[in-house]
């Protein structure tokens, strides 16, 4: 008898940061989408103390997302906001 699993993940949608970088920015964004439009997912992931946490947290609820993405997220963050500043 095969082994059952509880979630078969999505496959991660690949697309590319402006450096050129590979990323499973979809599951990222998703998660950000739903943490905003549900109180009780956005009350579990603030209780979260370290991105190693909200990594575990994300993976456990569904979400492929990497360290290597909150990385990459924070940093396309900070590039854009004095941008936004200025304009």
């Amino acid at each position: 008898m095969p082994a059952r699993t509880l979630h078969q993940p999505r496959p991660l949608a690949m697309v590319r940061d402006p450096d050129g970088e590979a990323m499973s920015w979809s599951e990222l964004e998703r998660l950000v989408d739903d943490a905003e439009g549900e109180g009780s997912l956005r009350r579990a992931l603030r209780h979260c103390r370290s991105q190693q946490e909200l990594v575990l947290a994300g993976r456990r609820l569904g979400y492929r997302i990497t360290r290597v993405d909150l990385q990459r997220a924070w940093l396309l963050h900070c590039r854009q906001e004095p941008l936004q500043q200025r304009g």
